[in-house]
């Protein structure tokens, strides 16, 4: 196809504190084995698309490092590559300022490797898309850009970029959360949201990407590329072909604390919304050798230990030794000691509960020990004076957080 996807990696997520506070949003875990970036990855992939340019930017290194041991498998000799771009200033002594001159910034990248097509992605959104059907419409269109667009009810619209389409699906305007969104014609009650997704032909965005630089804007492809490209181009709207198949289409921005723990609670539903279980469009990630899960302590005589989980997903590596959990999400390697009960939680890899522990609506994030005894999500009032706790009442403990340092937490003495 003669595509390079540049794929957007460095933002900070700062809704999603503390979760990102040691890593950018693109590589926070999802589902228990995955990072968000995973689903974008695995649709170039399984979209035939095998150049990659992550572009990253605020604390990279969880994300260099996952991208270094999961997918590290692409073969030079046939010119494929997946590679983690930093920040270069090859074109000034700034940062990334805006989207398009992240790209702008590693225009030298693009004209060495020359590709025919540029398509640009965000890196921390969780959809399914085949991007060969982008590209089919595109080439049919004879367009010059083309942007990926979802629709949406018209009461939701205001919160998303808005584009305004002709029959043809010709885009004749763009809108940043407008108050008055323009509908989809022929469909009063829905519009079209874009994506983030963009597909260029490659000489035009360079030079448009030139212009761009040297003037004051916001240097952004929604507020400013896609919208000088109208007045001189051929810009089409693409509507989002889901491969998920499902009812509804699946397109998330995990952007909140509680957007984020809604969608790892979809997964432990019998239909879950997002289906990870689709041979036919597999979601790639790194995975460690680790062991599989266990579930151990199975006393027949009353108040015993049960070793149980329903209705979640346990990650393999973890014990489930003698505790119970329900409608959760764990991550590899997690423990959860005898008489502990988890609810509504996701636990991240290396979380350790303590026995007598009772855990519900949380989120606790990597290498986070609880003492035996202790309580979360019961008493928001006393949680919020030790951790974070989301308008929903979601609790949320940050990675390797010490909850001994905490007063209230006192452990259980339980010999047996």
């Amino acid at each position: 196809m003669g595509i390079l996807a540049m794929i957007l990696a460095g933002g900070k997520g700062e809704r999603l504190h503390p979760l990102t506070l040691h890593r950018a949003k693109p590589a926070v875990p999802f589902g228990g084995i995955y990072r968000i970036i995973d689903f974008t990855l695995s649709n170039c992939i399984n979209s035939g698309i095998r150049k990659i340019a992550v572009l990253t930017q605020y604390k990279s290194l969880s994300l260099d490092k996952h991208l270094r041991l999961g997918w590290n498998f692409f073969s030079g000799e046939l010119s494929e590559f997946i590679i983690s771009v930093p920040p270069q200033q090859r074109v000034g002594d700034k940062w990334y300022q805006g989207t398009a001159d992240a790209i702008y910034q590693n225009i030298y990248m693009i004209e060495k490797d020359a590709p025919d097509h540029l398509l640009i992605l965000a890196g921390d959104h969780i959809y399914k898309m085949d991007y060969s059907e982008m590209f089919s419409f595109h080439k049919e269109q004879n367009a010059d850009a083309t942007v990926a667009a979802i629709e949406v009810p018209i009461r939701q619209a205001s919160n998303f970029g808005i584009i305004g389409i002709d029959h043809e699906y010709r885009i004749t305007g763009f809108e940043e959360k407008p108050k008055h969104p323009k509908p989809i014609p022929g469909r009063p009650d829905m519009a079209f949201a874009s994506m983030g997704i963009y597909l260029f032909n490659t000489k035009k965005i360079v030079d448009l990407l030139h212009s761009d630089a040297l003037q004051d804007t916001s240097h952004d492809f929604g507020k400013n590329i896609i919208p000088e490209m109208m007045r001189t181009s051929r810009v089409f709207a693409f509507n989002f072909i889901d491969k998920n198949r499902k009812a509804a289409k699946y397109w998330r921005d995990v952007g909140t604390l509680d957007a984020y723990w809604e969608a790892n609670m979809d997964l432990v539903n019998v239909d879950p919304l997002l289906n990870l279980y689709d041979h036919a469009w597999p979601i790639r990630t790194y995975q460690a050798q680790n062991p599989p899960a266990k579930f151990v302590f199975a006393q027949e005589k009353k108040g015993g230990r049960l070793g149980t989980a329903l209705d979640s997903i346990v990650a393999h590596g973890c014990i489930i030794s003698g505790g119970r959990v329900q409608n959760s999400v764990l991550s590899p390697n997690v423990r959860v000691n005898s008489y502990a009960e988890v609810h509504d939680a996701i636990l991240m890899e290396n979380v350790d509960i303590g026995r007598h522990c009772r855990i519900r609506r949380a989120i606790i994030d990597k290498d986070v020990v609880i003492p035996p005894g202790t309580e979360i999500g019961y008493d928001l009032d006393v949680d919020r004076k030790r951790f974070h706790v989301t308008p929903s009442g979601i609790v949320v403990i940050g990675k390797g957080t010490c909850l001994e340092e905490y007063e209230g937490i006192v452990p259980v003495d339980d010999p047996s």
